[in-house]
């Protein structure tokens, strides 16, 4: 089976490079499956999981927005952020998500802060099911 090479980067540099058999992302339309030879295209990344199957193993990356730009040979990321499970802080993203829940539940569900508190706490979420803690 062939394989299509993968670059996910942020503005702080490169997070992953490597060649893997399929690449599914969540995009504000929702979740798309990229194998190699896929037609090119760009879409918009939501708050999510990008996952990296090879073989039979699987590598998840938490991001946070961004772009992916996929060509027949190659899928690149552009992530606002995006950290592999091992780059983690858990305890960090654990304090993060319960700051977000108390901004959250306030009653204030038209503010711009309860908007931000919302992203904050989709972010901390995904950031703690990609560390699988």
């Amino acid at each position: 089976m062939s394989t299509i090479h993968v670059n996910v980067v942020t503005p702080d540099g490169k997070v992953y490079d490597g060649d893997v058999d399929m690449v599914i992302v969540r995009t504000i339309e929702g979740e798309l499956g990229i194998l190699p030879k896929h037609i090119p295209l760009v879409a918009p990344l939501t708050i999510g999981v990008v996952r990296l199957k090879k073989g039979n193993a699987e590598e998840k990356i938490a991001v946070s927005g961004g772009f992916v730009e996929v060509r027949p040979d190659q899928v690149t990321i552009l992530a606002e952020a995006a950290e592999l499970p091992s780059a983690i802080d858990v305890d960090r993203a654990r304090s993060a998500k319960e700051r977000a829940e108390g901004r959250v539940n306030t009653n204030k569900k038209d503010t711009v802060d309860f908007k931000r508190a919302e992203l904050s706490l989709k972010r901390a979420i995904n950031r703690l099911e990609v560390s699988g803690k």
